[in-house]
């Protein structure tokens, strides 16, 4: 139900802003782990320029930015949004990530491999293009535990996200949790592939590139 999802985003923003305006006026009173919980929620929210204010309030000397993953997490996400790259592979660079963020930080890095190139040749990528660059630029170790997982998510778990995306483009919440379950992808995961697909099937020049 598109309705009851535009209810969960509206109520996931409403809660995300009043966390942000309370952290603002507070910022040194909270902890490490409050500070983490509260980046969690702008996270879960998707809504990146809020999450960006969120990060700016942090000094950047601040102890919770030390091996805080899921600090770091948000900023590479910011950064990747706001396109800058190189910012975005030296977060990803600077700290061993737990197996649990990979898949998540691995199509962060993938993405904005992709849309860098498609920047400086100003076309979109083929399938082929795409399986030079990963040739190229292999996954940093920090995003990578050795395995051969060339793509982010396996064949397996984007042929159930595409079949339930053919039926429903607005899974709700339970669905996405089940896909979750039987992907072996977080909920977060699940949601962000959702709204980038219907991003992209938005997009006019995503489409007709075959030729």
């Amino acid at each position: 139900d598109s309705g009851s999802l535009k209810e969960e985003t509206a109520a996931l923003d409403e809660v995300s802003e009043q966390l942000l305006q309370t952290f603002q006026s507070s910022v040194l009173s909270f902890s490490a782990d409050q500070v983490a919980c509260l980046c969690e929620a702008l996270l879960q929210a998707g809504n990146v320029e809020r999450l960006g204010r969120f990060l700016s309030t942090i000094p950047p000397s601040a102890e919770l930015l030390r091996g805080n993953e899921t600090l770091l997490k948000a900023k590479a996400l910011v950064a990747f949004h706001q396109e800058e790259f190189k910012e975005l592979y030296a977060i990803l660079d600077s700290h061993d990530f737990h197996p649990g963020n990979h898949a998540f930080l691995q199509n962060l890095y993938l993405q904005a491999r992709y849309k860098e190139a498609e920047m400086s040749r100003g076309r979109s990528l083929g399938a082929v293009d795409k399986y030079r660059l990963r040739k190229k630029f292999p996954l940093p170790k920090t995003i990578w535990d050795g395995e051969e997982t060339v793509y982010c998510f396996k064949e397996k778990s984007r042929n159930a996200l595409k079949e339930c995306y053919r039926s429903n483009r607005y899974p709700t919440l339970d669905e996405k949790r089940h896909l979750a379950k039987i992907t072996g992808l977080s909920l977060t995961q699940v949601s962000n592939w959702f709204k980038n697909r219907r991003q992209r099937d938005r997009t006019p020049s995503g489409t007709n590139s075959k030729r």
